[in-house]
């Protein structure tokens, strides 16, 4: 049992490091680094002291420690996947309005072009 106990630090002190190796080669941003690091802690924390989670379970008024370990996941789960979705939005967002700056853009250089012949280009002849 306690061998399971150092597995899971070992684990989250491994995934607390990939972590930072993420954040220093800028395949995290910042502000999602910071939710996964606090996390990590926390689950490390519970991993080196299991008596907190007993402690929590009886604070909140759960039976078993394991039960309100899968009410916090998936509330954490739950707002990763609300942030997530907010951020896909709005980049949504910034995709429309810039494919619609770039047709307008496009639709000036083609109405320039067409006003002066000497600037026109052999892709633009009709024949």
């Amino acid at each position: 049992m306690l061998s399971g106990y150092w597995f899971a630090v070992a684990l989250c002190a491994a995934l607390i490091a990939l972590i930072f190796v993420l954040l220093r080669t800028r395949r995290l941003r910042e502000k999602y680094a910071a939710i996964w690091i606090v996390l990590g802690i926390a689950v490390l924390v519970v991993a080196i002291f299991p008596q907190v989670a007993f402690w929590l379970a009886n604070v909140v008024g759960v039976q078993t420690p394991v039960n309100l370990l899968f009410v916090v996941g998936f509330a954490v789960l739950l707002s990763v996947l609300i942030q997530l979705s907010t951020e896909i939005s709005s980049l949504e967002e910034e995709t429309r309005t810039l494919a619609e700056e770039l047709a307008l853009l496009r639709l000036e250089v083609r109405t320039l072009r067409e006003g002066e012949p000497s600037a026109r280009t052999p892709d633009d002849d009709p024949a």
